[in-house]
């Protein structure tokens, strides 16, 4: 059986011993004696005691003034105590400020021993709970800190592999190497001005590379056409959007593809209803959609191309801002425009590397 440690409090000697001999048959108890509260409170600095004892009426500090006390220190509060009183009145008292039980005198010494071993018991299963609460919070808060990991890894692996999607069809158009990580951060910033919370706006930043995946499906005499595409050509080249929607078909059990469709579909639909393929218009377009038109968009203007160069900020700013209410959400557009520095922010970020080789100039080489 465990050892039991008992502090005893009693002013009169004679008291004291009469339960030092009630517990002299059982080896597992450790009694310590205090002649008073102030005495006791000493005690409790080096004894760990499980049960405490507590005659109420003491010199020098008495036991409601010292129970008082227990029960206001964090430390010492959950140790039960057991007043020792003739009194009912002071037992009552006892009781409301927070004594665990109690004995009356003269003390009846089965009943002590009974009652201190009940109160030590209770005392030991409540602090092997909180000993278990303790280690399962820490193994669950270990295991919540394992998990967010895999997750964070996870979504990063979405990501890269939506980037690596979305060069491919990059490198099959007449795009820079960085467009489209500046382009999913432009969205995901936008989307955070717009107003989304941190969820969609991860989930804009992860889907929106996939923008342009239909473009693996355009012949190659369309796509790397270096010049302007006649009718019939362009008419081709549109079909982009709805190849992409097909490609990424059937992917509501996973939100960064089932958002990526939306965006590839839509992205060149356009505010005032004449844009391609379903001639949406205002509200009919997605949000998701009409952020990531703004973010393509200006991303093709401010950026240096095979075909072009990079226009400088205020033409790029004033060909969106033209484009308000009938390309573009002109909400959306005033956000952008009116916040344009944190974007130049990331134009700076992710910049073109020149030594990128482009699929045209792999081509070249090959001939």
């Amino acid at each position: 059986m465990n050892t039991i440690n008992v502090l005893a409090v009693d002013d009169e000697p004679f008291n004291l011993d009469l339960i030092e001999l009630s517990f002299m048959d059982n080896l597992n108890v450790n009694l310590t004696k205090a002649i008073n509260g102030k005495d006791a409170l000493e005690q409790l600095q080096s004894c760990d005691a499980e049960v405490i004892l507590l005659d109420l009426r003491m010199p020098v500090m008495g036991g409601l003034e010292t129970l008082e006390i227990l029960k206001k220190d964090p430390k010492l509060s959950k140790i039960p105590v057991i007043v020792v009183t003739a009194n009912s009145e002071e037992k009552y008292k006892a009781l409301k400020l927070g004594a665990n039980d109690f004995l009356s005198k003269p003390v009846d010494i089965e009943e002590l021993k009974l009652r201190t071993f009940s109160q030590a018991s209770l005392y030991k299963t409540q602090k092997e709970l909180e000993t278990l609460n303790k280690n399962l919070d820490t193994l669950v808060e270990q295991r919540t800190q394992e998990l967010n990991k895999a997750l964070k890894h996870a979504k990063e692996t979405e990501y890269e592999i939506s980037l690596r999607l979305g060069r491919a069809s990059e490198y099959r158009d007449l795009e820079t190497g960085m467009h489209i990580k500046r382009m999913s951060h432009y969205s995901a910033q936008l989307g955070r001005l717009s107003g989304m919370n941190a969820e969609e706006e991860q989930l804009l930043l992860y889907a929106s590379p996939l923008h342009d995946i239909g473009k693996i499906g355009i012949p190659d005499a369309i796509l790397l056409k270096p010049g302007k595409l006649n009718d019939m050509e362009f008419t081709l080249m549109k079909q982009h959007a709805a190849i992409g929607g097909l490609m990424l078909d059937d992917g509501d059990n996973y939100p960064i593809i089932k958002t990526g469709k939306i965006i590839a579909v839509q992205h060149h639909e356009k505010y005032d209803g004449t844009g391609y393929p379903n001639g949406l218009k205002g509200d009919e377009i997605h949000i998701y959609a009409k952020i990531v038109a703004i973010a393509d968009v200006f991303d093709a203007l401010s950026s240096k191309r095979i075909y072009k160069p990079a226009f400088p900020l205020e033409k790029t700013l004033q060909i969106l801002k033209d484009g308000k209410g009938t390309h573009f959400d002109p909400h959306l557009i005033d956000l952008f425009v009116n916040n344009i520095d944190s974007f130049l922010e990331i134009q700076k970020e992710f910049p073109d590397n020149e030594e990128t080789p482009h699929i045209l100039n792999l081509l070249e080489q090959t001939r």
